[in-house]
């Protein structure tokens, strides 16, 4: 009996160290409290890019998947930017930047979300650091749109 737990364990224990469970694992953090997050943006000096997603859109999981996870597991990016993920609908609690309870689906509509994905550069206040991302656009130049969203939210932030 010992054996077959045993068995089970190193099964589940190589399991956890394939790429699926690693991806998983590293995904984008939900937004829970933005009064923290402009904390600790204030005192980083970088703006905070938040993903707008629909549990149903599959331009979201790309946009997560291709561009934003990798960013948001690189190191490099920790010195540019706070990422956050934000689904639209949804009830779940979320701290606004002035500290008062809403939801994620509230969230989105002060906004003026309408439409997944977008991608939003904040300052530390909350307030839109540069244009809105709206939809995957063209995927060959994605990235780039990313890269000077964050830029100009460095600038703003920095008082640049």
């Amino acid at each position: 009996m010992t054996r077959l737990i045993a068995a089970w364990a190193l099964i589940l224990a190589w399991g956890l160290t394939l790429p699926g469970a690693a991806d998983a694992a590293g995904g984008l953090v939900r937004a829970k409290n933005f009064q923290a997050d402009a904390r600790d943006a204030a005192r980083r000096q970088v703006p905070i890019l938040v993903l707008f997603t629909s549990p149903a859109c599959h331009y979201c999981d790309r946009v997560k998947r291709e561009y934003l996870t990798p960013m948001h597991q690189d190191p490099a990016y920790r010195d540019r930017v706070i990422i956050r993920e934000v689904t639209m609908g949804a009830a779940t609690p979320l701290t606004d930047f002035d500290g008062t309870a809403t939801t994620e689906a509230a969230f989105a509509l002060s906004h003026k979300v309408s439409m997944v994905p977008t991608v939003k550069v904040l300052d530390t206040r909350g307030n839109d650091a540069g244009e809105a991302i709206v939809g995957l656009l063209i995927p060959d130049y994605y990235f780039g749109y990313l890269e000077a969203a964050i830029d100009e939210g460095v600038r703003k932030v920095r008082g640049e």
